[in-house]
């Protein structure tokens, strides 16, 4: 039997999530109408050492990210996404994930976290879906 993954909570609470989040809100330039964009990336974890790890995907559009090609990390397990919703309520922007998020969500078999303006969400499943094992990448 396989190792359980962390759990969506587990993860966004893990310091280096939690950085990575951070981190991508900034980048995403929520403040400034020409610049604003996704960003986004992969959480992994090591199940020999427990160690969370997170990798960046490329930028996206205003209202695109591509988290369709996780990079292999050698002994990891995919267990999350996140990206950013940088745009705002204030002129009629929807912070939460939309139908996309929540239906690719569920077809990977990992939890989603859509970060914005009012708080992360979660959407998919609690935990990567069969533990850490099997393919390293998304399991379904």
């Amino acid at each position: 039997m396989n190792p359980e993954a962390p759990t969506a909570t587990e993860l966004q609470q893990h310091p280096t999530v939690q950085a990575a989040f951070a981190a991508a809100w900034a980048d995403s330039f929520p403040d400034d109408p020409a610049l604003r964009h996704e960003e986004g990336g992969y959480i992994y974890c090591d199940p020999t050492t427990g160690e969370v790890l997170v990798r960046r995907t490329l930028p996206g559009e205003l209202r695109v990210l591509d988290l369709t090609h996780p990079p292999k990390l050698p002994g990891c397990f995919l267990v999350g996404t996140y990206h950013t919703h940088p745009n705002p309520i204030a002129i009629g922007w929807d912070p939460e994930p939309i139908p996309a998020d929540r239906r690719e969500a569920q077809e990977s078999g990992v939890p989603w976290f859509v970060v914005s303006e009012i708080g992360v969400f979660v959407v998919g499943p609690d935990r990567r879906v069969g533990g850490l094992g099997g393919s390293a990448g998304y399991p379904l």
